[in-house]
């Protein structure tokens, strides 16, 4: 075990329009390529809810409104001491207008139940379902970077 560990921390925030949601194409260049809802890094020492705030207005050009705390995503690399947790939220409602040019990535409201056909990754296609049931969840992976092999997880819903 690592004598220093490193803490980082990120929001994704999902933005929901009654029936659909507001997803982004992140091409490969900007890393987790694949339809994602817009998030980022909490920068120091900004709160975290305003973290995701910032992120969804940055990216979608959004200002979010009844945000809700939906749940907490870590993984722990022990190798490296490594810590990466991501705050999950869902805004329900929101002002402004979408950016013609967003930075992340072409913008997308999208129904719901079709939401998950489009090309995405595993984890966030996993992910996406817990945003819109009732409670929080929380998942913890522990995971060996170089054999790329999870170690341990832990997968808790609270309602």
């Amino acid at each position: 075990m690592p004598d220093k560990v490193m803490y980082k921390l990120y929001t994704m925030c999902m933005v929901q329009d009654g029936t659909k949601v507001l997803l982004m194409n992140r091409p490969d260049s900007k890393g987790f390529p694949g339809y994602i809802a817009p998030g980022g890094k909490v920068d120091y020492p900004e709160s975290i809810v305003n973290g995701a705030i910032r992120e969804v207005h940055e990216e979608t050009g959004l200002i979010i409104h009844d945000i809700n705390y939906k749940g907490l995503v870590e993984f722990c690399e022990p190798n490296q001491g490594l810590r990466y947790m991501v705050f999950n939220y869902l805004a329900t409602s929101f002002e402004g207008t979408i950016l013609e040019h967003p930075p992340e990535g072409e913008l997308l409201w999208v129904e719901i139940e079709e939401a998950c056909k489009l090309p995405m990754q595993d984890w966030f296609k996993q992910r996406f379902p817990l945003f819109f049931e009732q409670g929080t969840f929380e998942i913890s992976s522990v995971w060996d970077e170089a054999s790329n092999e999870t170690l341990e997880k832990t997968v808790r819903n609270y309602v």
